[in-house]
């Protein structure tokens, strides 16, 4: 039995579909408050419920006994509820969690965390490297996921291709490995029982290293019509962090700083050793254009 932690996010119920697919037992966490829709979803596609949360770890206890994987994608960056912090979530909630899946005795925790400039912290980075740090005794796989292309190449961030309008954090000339949310999903269902990501950290991107401006000419290129592009500054960047009290636009403005400074990963040993097959700019490009214009 694996329980999925994070089960009705981005990555967690992407997680959960791929391994039933693959004929695993997996049980969700979810919460009181969950979508109904998200919940129905995950019960109908034969996945057992745990209803709990990570900042009661009297119901994270009872969702571990009887697993014998871990996989915990939650955050509470893009689904934040009543209660929900960085701080109560992505540190001390998953730090509940490592310490339950010990007591349970359960044989593997896999862990998606994500790509950290140096030099630029955050309160996200520094609760991530916490938990990184803690499943350290455990037969862990860490998961060091790249700049999603489906959140930041996405109007919610700037990047409008539907209006043909992209924002570009500084001056848009560093490569950054954008990867694909279903393709670390996959890959958390390859990495939980493959020899090679037992007790491994791994970075984690897309097949090639692109940078905002080789991204923009790639959507131009497949869409047929040039961009409108509106440049943030370095100094502005750096000001939004100085100045936020928030740590939530804190962690945020710090991940543009680190969009700005790149993120080249070299993913061909990782290809090699996993069989993977990534998503690149072009696909994701030609899919959220083929949608638009089936709209």
């Amino acid at each position: 039995m694996i329980l999925v932690v994070g089960s009705t996010g981005l990555v967690g119920n992407e997680v959960c579909q791929r391994l039933m697919k693959r004929g695993e037992r997996v049980r969700a966490l979810v919460r009181e408050t969950s979508s109904k829709e998200k919940v129905e979803a995950l019960r109908s596609s034969g996945v057992e419920l745990a209803v709990g949360d990570l900042k009661d770890p009297q119901s994270i206890a009872a969702a571990c006994r009887g697993v014998d994987a871990v996989i915990s994608t939650a955050s509470s960056t893009l689904t934040r509820q009543a209660g929900d912090s960085i701080q109560s979530v992505d540190a001390a909630g998953q730090l509940n969690l490592v310490s339950a899946a010990k007591d349970a005795n359960v044989e593997r925790f896999l862990f998606v965390s994500f790509r950290r400039t140096p030099g630029i912290s955050s309160p996200l980075g520094d609760a991530k490297a916490r938990v990184e740090e803690a499943v350290a005794s455990l037969n862990f796989t860490v998961i060091q996921a790249s700049w999603f292309m489906e959140v930041w190449l996405s109007p919610a961030l700037g990047f409008d291709d539907g209006n043909a309008a992209a924002r570009i954090y500084g001056p848009g000339t560093s490569p950054i490995s954008w990867v694909s949310f279903r393709d670390v999903a996959e890959f958390c269902a390859i990495a939980l029982r493959h020899p090679a990501a037992s007790r491994k950290t791994i970075e984690f991107g897309g097949p090639e290293a692109l940078s905002p401006l080789e991204v923009v000419a790639c959507f131009e290129r497949i869409g047929g019509r040039q961009f409108r592009l509106e440049h943030v500054s370095d100094g502005a960047l750096r000001s939004q962090l100085e100045e936020a009290t928030d740590p939530l636009q804190k962690s945020f403005a710090a991940l543009m700083l680190g969009y700005l400074h790149g993120d080249a990963v070299n993913m061909t040993s990782a290809i090699d050793a996993f069989g993977l097959n990534l998503t690149s700019v072009a696909d994701y490009a030609r899919s959220v254009m083929g949608k638009a214009a089936q709209a």
